[in-house]
């Protein structure tokens, strides 16, 4: 037997160690791809969702900044606007029950159309709350270029900018945003919601729209009941101050339903809501979806007792020298929230009682 035929026999060590070796590296690419597609899977479990969460998250911005109302040159051009109070941010809400003259007035064109409803919405920069500062709108104050009237008259003979011009002037605060909705499509918003919760601190049945009662303690509004709680004033001693009540009750339960797990783990119902929104809402060029979603983002498991309402102090009611019944402003209690608004401390004021209960 040669030499070569003696090692290249396959029983030989050389060639056992190669079969090894070959086996080892079989083995070594098997547990490679195993390890790839494990990667690739855990990276699909990963990115899938994400990628299908943001075009969902684009899709539904898109949709709000299509559909939503925009209000061009919303703010005074006056060079003497309150200063900005860095991370704060205010929104102006006016509201009203006639559509088709709320967006006549959206640019500043007199159309004789009254705002129905002024809130003050402030965010401080810390986010710790929401703050709803109503404003009656029978309030008797300087409106620039016309002199003394009633707050509501603003809108009327200058739209959202002189509406802007005027809190400003009076709360001492610089607006943000504004905000115009149409409060006859709240009923649509609150059956998209599933029902908005407010608290009535009166039983009452509806003048305004007979067949609707209403229970002291909590009452879930759904449709045209919600129409006729925000509405009502025919039914209290104190009128449009219960009325502002009610009307911070609901602003307060539809943020509170918007902010709520039950709405932002629930596509369906927050696309749903986002678009009946939109529908009734008119809103100025700086507030795009992404600036809406961002705030949202930040108010992640708000409870409902971080939402404080107030109302401006009033000193009370009178006749104007032409014969309408207003609303003065107390001077001295209002001062407390100016400042408080410029200092962003608005909360810390109202938890400490420094602006009373709120309620007048």
């Amino acid at each position: 037997m040669t030499v070569s035929d003696s090692d290249g026999d396959d029983g030989s060590p050389v060639a056992a160690r190669s079969s090894r070796r070959q086996e080892r590296r079989r083995a070594e690419r098997k547990r490679r791809r195993r390890v790839w597609i494990w990667i690739t899977a855990a990276a699909l479990v990963i990115v899938l969702p994400v990628a299908i969460i943001g075009g969902y998250l684009l899709w539904l911005g898109s949709s709000f900044d299509d559909t939503v109302g925009r209000i061009r040159n919303a703010f005074p051009k006056d060079a003497g606007r309150p200063a900005a109070v860095a991370g704060a941010t205010n929104f102006l809400l006016i509201g009203s029950d006639s559509r088709s003259g709320l967006h006549d007035s959206l640019s500043g064109a007199p159309t004789g159309e009254r705002s129905d409803t002024l809130m003050l919405v402030h965010i401080p920069a810390d986010r710790s709350g929401i703050v709803i500062v109503s404003l009656m709108r029978d309030l008797w104050v300087p409106i620039p270029g016309h002199g003394e009237a009633k707050l509501n008259a603003a809108f009327s003979w200058g739209g959202v900018p002189l509406t802007v011009q005027t809190v400003e002037g009076l709360l001492g605060a610089r607006i943000d945003h504004v905000m115009v909705a149409d409060f006859g499509g709240f009923g649509a918003i609150s059956t998209a919601l599933g029902g908005v919760k407010v608290w009535s601190d009166k039983a009452f049945t509806s003048k305004n729209m007979p067949g609707y009662s209403f229970e002291k303690g909590e009452n879930r509004l759904e449709g045209s009941a919600a129409l006729a709680f925000v509405r009502e004033r025919y039914s209290f001693a104190d009128a449009d101050y219960q009325r502002v009540r009610n009307q911070q009750a609901f602003v307060r339960g539809t943020l509170q339903g918007f902010i709520s797990a039950g709405t932002l783990t629930n596509p369906g119902r927050t696309q749903s809501s986002i678009s009946t929104l939109a529908r009734y809402l008119a809103v100025d060029e700086g507030m795009t979806a992404s600036v809406a979603g961002s705030l949202a983002l930040g108010f992640r498991g708000l409870t409902s007792d971080a939402i404080h309402t107030l109302t401006l102090p009033t000193a009370g009611t009178g006749t104007s020298p032409d014969g309408q019944s207003i609303v003065y402003v107390d001077e001295a209690r209002a001062v407390t929230l100016r400042k408080a608004l410029a200092s962003d401390d608005v909360i810390p004021a109202i938890t400490s009682g420094a602006l009373g209960d709120g309620r007048n």
